[in-house]
């Protein structure tokens, strides 16, 4: 349900500081600096000797010193000081339990157009590891590869940070598929909210025109046409459904993996949030919890911070129209079952081509 990325080489991190604005020079400033040098030297041939003496008594504030070799070294020295290049910002960390946003990061690889093109009714994000090409692949051969459910259009887009990877290798990927999207920010688990406000900016950016958007992980079996049935009858504003938590309390143990002090978040009950697994939102929230993100602490837990947006705009996630549709535990495979449910995580080794390949065989589920 989580995609990490802990592998970090000398040529990645090169990478992340020349792709990341924050460390990027301007090249005006670097030029700035060579026209500010305080001495310059020049060779010049020695048929240009004599004019230059002839010239001497225009440079009144140089010094000239030539040589009677058989090329000339001019030293021009002037009294101008180099203007004092201006200190860089002190970084400060947001500590282990918040993350750097908002900031502005690029996306590296983009699909800016493809909304505007397919026209979808649903946009499905799945973020992932820039290294997990299997679990790419294995969605575009099973529910990924649905590009209609009665009538409406779908499209679907993977999210990807930076991280170990063949650049060369994922941009063939990008150029066969046309269904990555990667920005420049460290792709590992205490991101994932910078992953999901940045999956926020971009649907805003490039797919206003779609009805809903998807986001869900790389391990979930998802059933598109019970999606698209309740999404049918479903608000087109203000709306956020999945597998809603209510009264969730804050973990105060130390040794908890979603730990949480006091001083980052003071209550002792979170905001209701819709869990990480898969969550459905209507297109007018990826712009409005954006602009609302300067005002709420951007914690480390995505869903938990989403929930903290939604309570911020006096918004609150809704119950899906009936139980038992998304599952954040394993549900045993049945093809009847399957066929009544929206979402599921699967078993780590489940074969998921062969379970949809059943599912979707002819006949009736049940």
């Amino acid at each position: 349900m989580t995609e990490t990325t802990s592998t970090w080489t000398d040529q990645l991190w090169s990478h992340y500081l020349n792709t990341t604005s924050q460390f990027r020079r301007k090249n005006t400033t670097l030029r700035q600096l060579l026209f500010d040098m305080r001495t310059t030297t020049v060779y010049l041939n020695t048929t240009t000797k004599k004019a230059l003496n002839t010239t001497n008594k225009a440079f009144n504030s140089t010094n000239m010193d030539f040589n009677t070799t058989n090329t000339t070294k001019i030293v021009l020295t002037t009294t101008q000081s180099p203007p004092a290049l201006p200190a860089p910002p002190e970084y400060k960390s947001p500590g282990p339990y918040l993350v750097e946003y908002p900031y502005k990061y690029d996306f590296i690889i983009n699909e800016p157009t493809s909304c505007e093109q397919s026209k979808p009714f649903l946009v499905l994000v799945v973020p992932v590891a820039p290294h997990n090409k299997e679990d790419r692949q294995i969605i575009r051969d099973t529910w990924g590869a649905t590009k209609s459910v009665s009538g409406k259009n779908v499209a679907l887009f993977f999210l990807l940070g930076l991280g170990n990877v063949d650049e060369k290798e994922l941009s063939e990927e990008s150029k066969q598929h046309k269904d990555i999207i990667q920005s420049n920010f460290v792709d590992c688990y205490k991101n994932l909210t910078i992953k999901t406000m940045v999956m926020l900016e971009w649907l805003d950016a490039h797919c206003r025109q779609a009805t809903y958007a998807m986001k869900i992980d790389s391990d979930i079996f998802l059933n598109l046409p019970k999606l698209v049935e309740m999404l049918q009858h479903a608000p087109k504003s203000q709306y956020l459904t999945g597998l809603v938590e209510r009264g969730a309390y804050v973990h105060r143990h130390q040794d908890s993996k979603w730990f949480v002090p006091y001083s980052v978040f003071s209550g002792n009950v979170y905001p209701p949030y819709a869990l990480g697994l898969a969550y459905v939102l209507s297109m007018d929230l990826p712009k409005r919890l954006v602009e609302v993100s300067p005002q709420v602490k951007a914690l480390y837990i995505e869903d938990v911070y989403l929930g903290m947006c939604m309570s911020h705009l006096g918004l609150f996630p809704t119950y899906p129209p009936f139980s038992g549709a998304f599952h954040v535990f394993p549900l045993r495979y049945n093809r009847c079952q399957y066929s009544r449910i929206i979402a599921t995580t699967l078993d780590p080794n489940a074969n998921r081509r062969q379970l949809w390949a059943d599912f979707n065989k002819p006949g009736p589920y049940c």
